[in-house]
This record gives C-alpha cells, structure tokens and sequence, in this order.
C-alpha cells in the first residue's frame, strides 16, 4: 500500500479508526433517491461499494434483494456494519479501494459521498478508477457522488472558521490549502463539556468531473450520465454536486444513456 498522505501518519484506515464510534450519528443514513437510483442500475445484480463504511448505502440496497460486496480500510468501520441487523452477512474486504477488491464481477461499482475524495494524490484516483473498472461486468457502471470544488472558498491558503456553536460543544476547523496539489488539510477541533476535547484531521485531494472524466479515459471508462443529485435533476454551471456514471466504452452509446 502507497501512503500518498499529506499529513504524516494519515492513511486509508486512519478515516475510519477516528470517526467510526460517531459516524452514524454525525452523517444522515443513504436518502431512498439514492438507494432507488443505484438498485435501477443494478437491475436485480450485483453491486461493489468502494469504502463501505457502517453500510448506510449498502445495507437498504441488500435488503432489495441485490447481491452487495464491499472494501473499506478500517476494521472498525467494519465492525460498525457487522453489529447491524443484515451488516453480517456483506462478504468486505479489508484494505484499500484504489489497490484491493473482491473476486468476480459486477453490475455497478459505487463510490459515494466526497470518498474518492479522500484518496490524497492523483495517482491514487486514477488507480481507484482502474480498480473499478477491473470489477465491472462488460455493461457494468461506475458510480461517483462528489462535490463541485468551489474555487471561491479558496482565495486564502489557509482559514479557520467555526462550524458549531453552543453551550456545551464548540467545533472549529482549520484548513490549509495546496492549490498546485489541489490538496485541503483539515483539522477539526471539538471541545466538550467537562474539558473533553478531539482532533480530527481530515486531508482531500478534489476534483473538478472534466478531471474525473479523464480518470475514467484512463481506465477504459466513458462518462455515460451525470445528474446535480440522485433525483436526476440536470447538471448545471450552477451545480454543487453531481452524481456521475461510467461505463466502458464500448457498451456506452455516442447519444449517452436513458436515465437509469
């Protein structure tokens, strides 16, 4: 395994063995349009999320019936998903997205919410990309949900801000940003009451999607769809987000896809 983290000692795993004890509490579960969008491509197959975490994706897609697998880096995260009703039963490989994957093929691979995001160098996309690609069935689909990079939040190298306010809690980030690496460190700083206190670092590497979509090129992959949210609203200049899907390109029609 490649560390091409920018903060020392920050590795896949690290995510996961920091935030796996609140991450249920702190991130909302998988809206049912995303879970909708993601069993249509699959159609009643298979489906491999990269970075599974505690199942918030996987779980109320297993429970439609589909056959889902997962990789994620943390053991804890793991155990997370394996102490849910159903959680025991996703065959998970331990390690790293852009590097490891189970055996087999499969209709969609999934990859939600910023994750790939937190791969922290531009070879590591792209391996993460070939990686998907390698588990695709001829008509599969790689799934991306990521944000639009918002070059207006970045006009400064570094800030600090306040996220969170209250009587017993306050929650300050930190940030430095790398625009030639197009890396953002985070450090995010939770004071409790009763004097308990949390670092939670945090690197990224964004990526405008004409980047992703080269990524893909790479891969074999040729962007298909691509909607602003899983409700298949257009993506405009204006988008925040985007919900993008690859296919290879020989199975890709030249007129793009119906929507799934």
């Amino acid at each position: 395994m490649t560390d091409d983290s920018p903060i020392r000692g920050f590795g896949p795993e690290t995510f996961g063995a920091l935030n796996a004890e609140t991450y249920d509490d702190e991130h909302a579960p998988a809206t049912q349009q995303g879970v909708d969008f993601l069993a249509r491509l699959a159609r009643g197959g298979s489906v491999l999320e990269f970075a599974i975490g505690t199942g918030r994706i996987a779980l109320p897609l297993a429970e439609r019936g589909l056959a889902v697998a997962g990789v994620e880096a943390s053991a804890e995260m793991i155990a997370k998903l394996r102490a849910k009703p159903g959680g025991e039963t996703i065959p998970v490989t331990l390690g790293d997205m852009s590097e490891v994957a189970p055996e087999g093929a499969f209709d969609v691979v999934v990859l939600v919410f910023n994750t790939l995001f937190n791969l922290t160098s531009q070879d590591a996309q792209v391996r993460c990309f070939a990686n998907a690609a390698r588990k695709l069935t001829d008509e599969g689909a790689f799934v991306i949900e990521a944000f639009v990079p918002d070059i207006g939040l970045f006009n400064q190298p570094d800030r600090v801000r306040a996220r969170g306010i209250s009587m017993r809690s306050l929650f300050i980030e930190a940030a430095l940003h790398d625009p030639v690496g197009q890396v953002i460190r985070y450090q995010r700083m939770v004071f409790l009451e009763g004097g308990q206190f949390r670092l939670i670092p945090l690197p990224m590497r964004y990526a405008w999607p004409a980047e992703l979509d080269l990524m893909a090129r790479l891969a074999g992959l040729e962007l298909a769809e691509r909607w602003a949210d899983w409700d298949g609203s257009p993506f405009t200049a204006a988008s925040r987000s985007h919900i993008s899907v690859y296919r290879r390109v020989a199975a890709s029609s030249p007129k793009g896809l119906p929507r799934a």
